[in-house]
């Protein structure tokens, strides 16, 4: 018979700072701070009379047996959260809208981290054009966003800047003379109005060769060589470079991602906290 119950806030910090591997994105998840969460690891030790991490000025590493709790701690809080459920009642729902400019390939890994957090919690994603969103948003049919930057709105929490780039097809030749052919998201995209107004600024000629509905379709006419597009490098497609400097383009700035949300506290603080770290590590 156990004396004394495992501290569940305690083991729960523990499984965050093993699977974000830092004690600054655990915190942040958590909404707390650093030496909040090193603390609850510290009681948590304490009570296994064992070291569970072992950490250095680069990284954080799981000792053998902080390894041996991890798998045995997920069950337990697993185990937890169904009970509570159980008894509790119905699912709770969290809607989000992402920007597409926003989800990119990571978007399976960031579900996958916000279930991790809360497996009884239904998630509804919604990807669109960040002006579309926070009208959703506004609405109240969204309980959250995360979005690109907006000249015209305030508020909102920034969770990380990304660098932007022109980029075209490795085999994609500029002919001279000719306006510079630009792959493009429709309006109102905050990215294309920026990509425009450099060029502008910087007097280079374009004209819009393809206009898609979502990344992936621009990322798909960058392939296929129709021209060049103002993209992430998170984003960047198989087979594409960066053609910037090589065709003296201004260069595009680390845009904000900005969270915008309503949830203050309890279970969905807890997985929107998550989504918004492990984007945040992404990046």
């Amino acid at each position: 018979m156990v004396d004394r119950a495992l501290d569940l806030d305690c083991v729960r910090a523990f499984v965050r700072i093993a699977e974000l591997g830092s004690f600054t994105r655990a915190a942040e998840m958590a909404r707390i701070t650093q030496s909040a969460i090193s603390l609850k690891l510290k009681r948590l030790e304490e009570r296994l009379d064992c070291k569970l991490v072992q950490r250095t000025p680069r990284h954080v590493e799981l000792t053998a047996r902080g390894a041996v709790f991890l798998e045995h701690a997920r069950e337990l809080l697993e185990v937890h959260d169904r009970a509570f459920t159980t008894i509790a009642g119905s699912r709770q729902k969290l809607a989000i809208g992402l920007s597409d400019h926003v989800a990119g390939p990571d978007l399976p890994a960031l579900v996958a981290r916000m279930n991790a957090q809360d497996p009884q919690l239904t998630i509804e994603i919604r990807i669109g054009s960040s002006l579309d969103l926070l009208k959703d948003y506004d609405l109240r049919l969204l309980d959250a966003a995360i979005v690109r930057f907006d000249k015209g709105r305030d508020g909102g929490q920034t969770i990380a800047h990304e660098k932007y780039s022109w980029f075209a097809s490795q085999k994609w030749r500029h002919n001279e003379g000719e306006p510079l052919p630009i792959a493009t998201m429709p309006e109102p995209c905050g990215v294309r109005s920026l990509a425009g107004e450099l060029l502008d600024g910087a007097g280079i000629e374009w004209r819009e060769v393809f206009v898609g509905g979502g990344v992936t379709a621009v990322s798909a006419a960058v392939v296929a060589g129709m021209g060049v597009s103002a993209l992430s490098r998170r984003m960047l497609p198989l087979g594409a470079v960066d053609v910037g400097p090589r065709l003296g383009l201004p260069e595009l700035p680390a845009l904000p991602v900005i969270l915008h949300t309503r949830v203050k506290d309890g279970r969905l603080s807890g997985a929107l906290n998550a989504l918004a770290s492990a984007f945040k590590a992404a990046i």
